[in-house]
């Protein structure tokens, strides 16, 4: 079975909305470090709705000489969950169907390499709900944003983590790797 690991970027606070406007200040080789192992074993990308329709237009525009995870986010197969996009015009992109926590159980029965997710705070939460998150990667960045939406949010329910590895860099964000699933 393939691995499924969800990457976000969090205030200390729990927001993971919108975190370019907040997060580049902090930006540095450690980050840069962590978001390329991010990518580095994975042959799928998994996207909600709303970052895919971020990412397409920002990603699809850049080449490796403007961002070196520019080659991997345009080359990778990316399963897109949406109830409501009917085409993707990003190329290698694929509409999931039917209920996503389904979608996504076969996608990871399917063969193939480790699926990551990138931002997505909406399809992670129903994923970690679901139990279908085997690593959850925290850049936890020191400062209180106050308003967006959180990774966990009202009656979300306990969904039990282990602490598999942190570290702290030198400009105060936290790395924090726990096991899920």
């Amino acid at each position: 079975m393939r691995s499924l690991i969800s990457n976000l970027f969090m205030s200390i606070d729990g927001v993971v909305d919108s975190p370019g406007e907040w997060s580049l200040a902090y930006w540095n080789d450690d980050i840069a470090a962590v978001m390329a192992d991010a990518t580095g074993g994975a042959d799928a990308l998994l996207l909600g709705r709303v970052t895919y329709t971020e990412f397409e237009p920002a990603w699809s525009g850049r080449s490796t000489a403007d961002d070196p995870g520019a080659e991997f986010f345009n080359s990778v197969r990316k399963h897109v969950a949406s109830s409501t996009l009917d085409t993707l015009t990003w190329n290698n992109s694929t509409l999931l169907e039917g209920d996503v926590t389904t979608a996504v159980t076969a996608l990871k029965e399917a063969d193939g390499g480790t699926i990551i997710t990138s931002g997505s705070g909406t399809l992670v939460r129903t994923l970690l709900q679901a139990g279908l998150v085997d690593e959850l990667r925290l850049l936890v960045y020191p400062l209180v944003v106050g308003t967006g939406k959180r990774l966990c949010e009202g009656d979300d329910g306990t969904i039990p983590l282990r602490l598999l590895h942190s570290r702290t860099f030198d400009n105060g964000v936290t790395y924090a790797v726990y096991s899920g699933a």
